[in-house]
């Protein structure tokens, strides 16, 4: 998820009806009962994510018009399981214009409810019964005023940044981690752009003024995961550890500027992969977009990162050398082992900055052990004022992102060390490469990282976990008994 390593002020995101219902467009063609959005009750993002079926796929056909401030022409094709008898099926859609809906190749009805484009097919759906959706749309780059995210304007072109809620800004789809599918794309664009998204090539077409860029994901992804790129971008390929393919996507005049940093991830992979297993998925690589996000984010085989963070001399090598770890690292922890809800962010968060600060103990010196006193003496002050790592106070209402607190990151990585003191480093290692070989391309919970912890141990640790995951105070440090909750910093901290 978002890493953050400037204090940048941020827009707020506001939810507001009558402001979304001016964005989106619908045909107002629905009968009947007046369609209601859903959600399946996420505590952080309640309305999130729709019951009664489970997805499959997801085919996204985007026609790029050459201008980044144009809606693009798209269709989302979903394969779906039901799992309740429907009447309707709620998609999460909330910024572009509706044509036309079909479901199983016969048109359906639709109109908008909130953030949800509700169908109703021509027939009732039964339970247990394969059905395909396909809604034909725009997708609006335009910014959502109040809102963050979705697609993101570059100097050349667009990326996406979904995380949390923002995927269904761009493509109808179940925008909730807990459905993983997997992915195909299709981007066209004219010819002087190339497309790259998530997962592996699977075909180039060029027909007169365009080229149209398929790619697939072997792996299942959450929405919040998907990735496209479209600029005047250079690809450049290379091997990692057991012949992976690593492909990175810079804007064609920095490629070589950005060369040596682009150089260092198949050693990261090689260093990651000594600590938690294998690599999990097809193929990685880094985005570096000429943006301004405020924050690097760990889509799915392709991290975005803010090109400026490369080649301006603001911070030290070792410094971007670890954010960059932070990002790979979620490859492992939220990407194929992804969250059952939004409160088990910490799951994500907290392993991506325990590597991001191993590495940095391990590569520059940089000692863990400093790192986790002075998250403990701020531990308490940040479970006041965000709660504590697995029960993060909801969002402030307009500023949905806000769930991404210290709490979250550096206070989660100090529950990992105080499992570490309390269990040993054996014990700790054994546990963290099994529980990306049990969860993977799956979801899972605090519940499962606690049980499975208790497992390997022989001991029964809930206690410690709770006071750990969601006290209101900090536990006292195991073989640290002289660490102590310190007053605040006269400046903030420049995490978020």
């Amino acid at each position: 998820m978002p890493h953050n390593p400037r204090p940048r002020p941020r827009p707020s995101l506001r939810r507001n009806a009558a402001l979304l219902a001016s964005v989106v467009s619908f045909c107002l063609l629905a009968a009947g009962a007046p369609a209601e959005p859903l959600g399946i009750g996420d505590r952080l993002y309640p309305h999130l994510g729709n019951p009664g079926y489970d997805v499959v796929s997801y085919d996204l056909d985007l026609t790029y018009p050459g201008s980044n401030d144009k809606p693009l022409r798209a269709v989302t094709t979903i394969d779906a399981r039901t799992t309740a008898p429907l009447d309707r099926v709620n998609l999460d859609f909330a910024h572009g214009t509706v044509e036309s809906v079909d479901v199983d190749g016969r048109p359906a009805r639709f109109t908008g409810a909130g953030e949800d484009l509700v169908v109703t097919p021509d027939r009732p759906l039964a339970r247990a019964a394969r059905t395909r959706i396909t809604v034909r749309h725009t997708s609006d780059p335009g910014a959502v005023k109040g809102r963050d995210g979705g697609w993101v304007r570059t100097s050349d072109g667009l990326v996406m940044a979904n995380q949390a809620d923002a995927a269904h800004l761009v493509f109808p789809c179940n925008d909730h981690p807990s459905d993983k599918a997997v992915f195909t794309f299709r981007i066209t664009a004219p010819n002087a752009y190339t497309a790259v998204a998530n997962g592996l090539p699977a075909g180039v077409e060029r027909s007169g003024p365009s080229t149209t860029w398929t790619y697939r994901s072997r792996h299942p992804l959450a929405t919040e995961l998907a990735q496209v790129s479209i600029g005047r971008s250079a690809v450049v390929h290379r091997q990692g550890p057991h012949g992976l393919p690593v492909r990175d996507v810079v804007p064609s005049a920095d490629r070589e500027a950005l060369e040596p940093w682009l150089a260092r991830t198949p050693d990261q992979i090689t260093w990651m992969e000594g600590k938690v297993g294998r690599f999990p998925f097809e193929t990685y690589g880094v985005l570096m977009a000429q943006a301004s996000t405020g924050f690097e984010l760990e889509t799915q085989t392709l991290s975005l990162f803010e090109k400026d963070l490369f080649t301006q001399a603001t911070y030290p090598k070792w410094y971007l050398e670890s954010v960059m770890v932070h990002e790979l690292s979620h490859q492992w922890f939220g990407d194929s082992v992804s969250p059952r809800t939004w409160s088990d962010v910490w799951l994500n968060e907290g392993h991506a900055t325990w590597y991001e600060a191993l590495y940095s103990e391990e590569r520059a010196g940089r000692p863990m052990e400093n790192r986790m006193k002075a998250a403990y003496g701020a531990s308490d002050r940040w479970r006041a004022s965000g709660g504590p790592p697995a029960l993060p106070k909801p969002p402030v209402p307009g500023q949905k992102i806000d769930i991404f607190r210290p709490s979250v990151y550096d206070g989660a990585a100090l529950v990992l060390y105080a499992l570490r003191q309390e269990i040993g480093r054996p014990a700790f290692e054994r546990l963290e490469r099994i529980w990306v070989q049990e969860h993977r391309d799956s979801n899972a919970a605090t519940a499962d990282f606690v049980r499975l912890a208790s497992d390997l141990t022989g001991r029964d640790l809930s206690g410690f976990f709770r006071a750990w995951l969601y006290g209101e105070k900090t536990p006292p440090m195991p073989g640290h008994p002289d660490w102590k909750p310190t007053a605040a910093p006269a400046k903030p901290a420049g995490r978020r």
